[in-house]
């Protein structure tokens, strides 16, 4: 009977140990699994999401946590350096004018304008001033207008009780103006600021004024001049700003025209772009090397003749040769900056101003 018990006890032996050595392949398993080598289960998958979401400070170090990373930027402690730019514009004031080349650019298809070189300009160092100026090409042979280049402040902008002066004199190369049904206010062609009135002051400077279409004008041009206009009003800030019409071959009218801006106290935090403005008009064919036109109910009503027209004041700033001032708040427009003691009121066309519920101040109006 003993020898039976010793017998039972010694096979009892053996299975415990074959059942420990099991144990311990299994754990060895699962060491090896969890290394980090063989995560293709969806637990390790989750848990290796829920480590970036625990805020341990030493999951700083680690590349792979984004999170703690991404609140480091966005805390005020750590601000930028002076010479970092958070838009990527570092660039900017390192290069030099460069025009925009017509067939690089996608054909017209429905949008007034397309962006250039990734929406950055081309300044260089010189022309990132606080300091307002404004500098206009000589016309050439053709009596073409040439780049326009200022650093825009209030400085050189319109007075607060500063009227605008009529334009009717200037007649752009190109100039063969007609009318056409399906166009606001009628007539094809405005005589286009390269400078808006609103950044310069300037009236009939003959430097700066092109054969440019309505649509051209109002869709393309005056809302990136009213986004420079109403920043520098609020901020006091200088725009480095240059305008370049592009002519094709001997053409009197331009294609188009390039936009660059960028801010510079605030190095393009506040403005920063670079575009350039299809020169056209939906539904008019118009030949550009002579400025004649045709389209639905066409009459011409000028060539270059220095005769008096209707619409003589159509520039890249009006719809109908009228513009108001419209208040921060209120629903007033006004013919002049000073009426009702506006503070920073914004200039818009009339149009505009009733199509956004503006009617006419009984004081000035």
């Amino acid at each position: 009977m003993k020898l039976l018990n010793k017998s039972f006890a010694l096979i009892l032996s053996v299975v415990m140990l074959f059942s420990l050595v099991g144990c311990s392949l299994d754990g060895s398993d699962y060491i090896d699994s969890s290394s980090g080598y063989q995560t293709e289960s969806s637990s390790s998958i989750e848990n290796s999401s829920n480590t970036t979401e625990q805020p341990f400070t030493d999951q700083t170090e680690s590349p792979s946590t984004t999170t703690n990373s991404s609140n480091q930027t966005e805390s005020p402690a750590t601000t930028s350096k002076p010479t970092e730019n958070p838009n990527n514009n570092a660039g900017v004031g390192t290069g030099s004018a460069t025009a925009v080349n017509p067939s690089s650019l996608p054909a017209y298809s429905g949008t007034a304008y397309t962006i250039v070189n990734g929406n950055q300009p081309n300044f260089s160092a010189s022309e990132l001033t606080t300091k307002g100026y404004e500098k206009y090409s000589s016309l050439d042979s053709r009596g073409r207008c040439g780049v326009a280049l200022a650093s825009c402040g209030k400085e050189i902008m319109p007075g607060a009780n500063e009227e605008r002066g009529s334009i009717s004199s200037i007649k752009p190369s190109g100039w063969v103006q007609a009318k056409y049904s399906g166009i606001s206010g009628g007539y094809l062609w405005n005589r286009c600021h390269l400078i808006g009135w609103q950044l310069s002051a300037e009236n009939a400077n003959k430097q700066n004024l092109i054969t440019g279409t309505r649509y051209m004008n109002i869709n393309g041009m005056l809302p990136f001049e009213n986004m420079v206009a109403d920043y520098i009003r609020e901020t006091g800030n200088h725009v480095a700003y240059r305008i370049t019409p592009i002519f094709e071959g001997s053409n009197l009218v331009c294609s188009g025209v390039q936009m660059e801006a960028y801010s510079i106290e605030d190095e393009g935090n506040g403005i920063c772009f670079n575009i350039y403005c299809y020169n056209v008009q939906p539904g008019i064919t118009i030949n550009y090397a002579t400025g004649e036109s045709s389209g639905p109910s066409s009459e011409t009503t000028e060539t270059q003749k220095p005769t008096t027209e209707q619409n003589d004041n159509s520039d890249n700033q009006s719809t109908s040769g009228e513009m108001v001032w419209i208040p921060k708040s209120g629903k007033k427009y006004h013919s002049h900056s000073g009426c009702s003691n506006m503070s920073n009121p914004s200039q818009v066309t009339k149009e505009e101003a009733e199509d956004r519920g503006y009617t006419p101040c009984k004081k000035c109006w």
